[in-house]
């Protein structure tokens, strides 16, 4: 194993940690619940409800790209691998996610693949309704409702740009992927009789979204990569939602740490963390929406990024 994979992951030695295969177990239970009675609850019930479960699954799946709950990476990933959000194989995520956790190039266009910049020059030579588009999904309202439109099309086209390049490792992963879908297809469709358009709307949109309201301002562009990574405090409803990955300071510098570790890990280290990140500290989703609603966060084009693999 890589130096880097091993700072990465958790020991194999370690126990099981049962708080998150018991979290995975009651996520099961709380999706089979919802979509078994999906055709009797309210509209507005179902989409909170059925978002936050598919992105509580979507935060399980992190924590099993870190090596948890168990020393068995196989069992690891079958425990999380009915794919409910359908649109991303868990193989892909464990590949791409671990290259994003190389701090150097962290929101680097080209290097990290989590990342929403562009150079200025590509920038240039985008299509000026796709700039708009851009520039709407770096507000808050975008990102969640445009957001998981734009982040399904970003990545089939760089998936398919890999897969026609030869990178096998895409193909495998694709494979691996089918049967993961068929499942929960076969669960929601023939079980539990909900239309396929349905499914998409209760629950993946939604789950996306969240997923992406937690990811919209974890980086910024910043000279030194300790003040890329933000500190969101928020309170217990989102951060079991993103099992403390609000945190993400902490988790970027201690990757290996369970969800239940980080928030007395950044107690105790509050000051140094908020000293070593520059102050990058968001108090709360709340105040998060009301700010970039409708405003950006941060440009699309890098300003500090202007050519591919060039330092910041």
């Amino acid at each position: 194993m890589s130096p880097h994979l091993e700072r990465l992951v958790r020991s194999k030695t370690e126990a099981v940690e049962w708080r998150t295969v018991w979290l995975i177990a009651a996520t099961y239970a709380a999706y089979a619940g919802l979509t078994w009675y999906a055709n009797i609850l309210p509209w507005w019930l179902l989409i909170p409800l059925g978002g936050y479960v598919v992105c509580l699954h979507g935060s399980l799946s992190h924590e099993v790209v870190h090596g948890h709950p168990t020393g068995n990476r196989h069992l690891n990933e079958a425990l999380i691998y009915p794919s409910l959000v359908l649109w991303v194989p868990f193989r892909r995520y464990l590949h791409l996610h671990r290259v994003h956790h190389n701090d150097e190039r962290l929101t680097d266009p080209y290097d990290d693949p989590e990342s929403w910049f562009l150079t200025p020059k590509d920038w240039t030579e985008v299509w000026r309704p796709t700039k708009w588009l851009l520039m709407l999904n770096n507000s808050v309202a975008g990102r969640l409702l445009l957001g998981p439109w734009v982040s399904v099309t970003r990545f089939a086209v760089s998936e398919a740009r890999a897969g026609l390049a030869g990178d096998r490792r895409v193909l495998s992963a694709w494979l691996l992927h089918i049967p993961a879908v068929l499942m929960v297809l076969v669960w929601v469709m023939l079980v539990c009789e909900m239309t396929l358009l349905h499914y998409l709307i209760y629950f993946v949109w939604p789950g996306t979204s969240l997923t992406l309201l937690r990811s919209y301002a974890e980086h910024r562009a910043h000279e030194n990569p300790a003040g890329r990574t933000a500190v969101i405090e928020t309170g217990w409803v989102m951060s079991l939602l993103y099992l403390n990955n609000n945190l993400h300071a902490a988790h970027h510098a201690r990757p290996s740490l369970p969800w239940f570790a980080l928030p007395s890990e950044y107690r105790t280290k509050r000051d140094a963390y908020l000293l070593r990140n520059g102050g990058y500290l968001i108090p709360g989703y709340g105040q998060l929406v009301r700010q970039n609603l409708l405003r950006p966060h941060q440009p699309v084009p890098h300003p500090l990024i202007h050519a591919p693999h060039e330092h910041s």
